[in-house]
């Protein structure tokens, strides 16, 4: 078997596992995630070592932590992203496949700098910026319809899909 192969079968039990955790760490869970758009209208992605697909920059607010701090962290650890000026939040979403207690605020960021790709690591394998037309085929759908959203080609909703 492939990692790839490997991921994607395990990926439900390493969700439940977190999750059970949480539940008894946290009351609620929640996260940001930023559509951040380059010049070009393309989109910055990552890709994960633990789950399968593309997804938006971001990760699980920490106790303590804003989410415009946790937004910066993430995008730095993932990226090398660093917010230039205020980011827009684009909604609040329910994340219900996750948990029916994840809750992850969107923001979109125009304004920053990168001073270059991160290197492949332990968390993030693969990152880049893709137009809306050359999404990886294994963008995940929560990911699809944010960026639909904050593009105008669909309207906005409550739950992440």
């Amino acid at each position: 078997m492939t990692i790839q192969h490997l991921r994607q079968r395990f990926e439900p039990l390493i969700r439940r596992v977190f999750h059970f955790y949480w539940r008894f760490a946290r009351g609620m869970t929640l996260g940001v995630r930023a559509v951040v758009l380059d010049g070009e209208n393309r989109v910055f992605l990552v890709k994960h070592s633990y789950v399968s697909g593309w997804h938006l920059p971001g990760g699980g607010v920490e106790t303590g932590e804003t989410f415009l701090t946790s937004l910066r962290r993430e995008l730095l650890e993932e990226g090398r992203i660093e917010m230039t000026g205020a980011p827009v939040l684009h909604g609040l979403f329910f994340n219900r496949q996750v948990s029916r207690r994840d809750h992850v605020a969107v923001y979109v960021v125009r304004d920053y700098r990168q001073d270059g790709m991160p290197e492949p690591n332990r968390e993030i394998v693969a990152c880049g910026f893709f137009g809306v037309a050359e999404l990886p085929p294994d963008t995940t759908r929560g990911t699809r319809a944010r960026i639909a959203e904050v593009l105008g080609s669909q309207p906005p909703t409550e739950d992440w899909i």
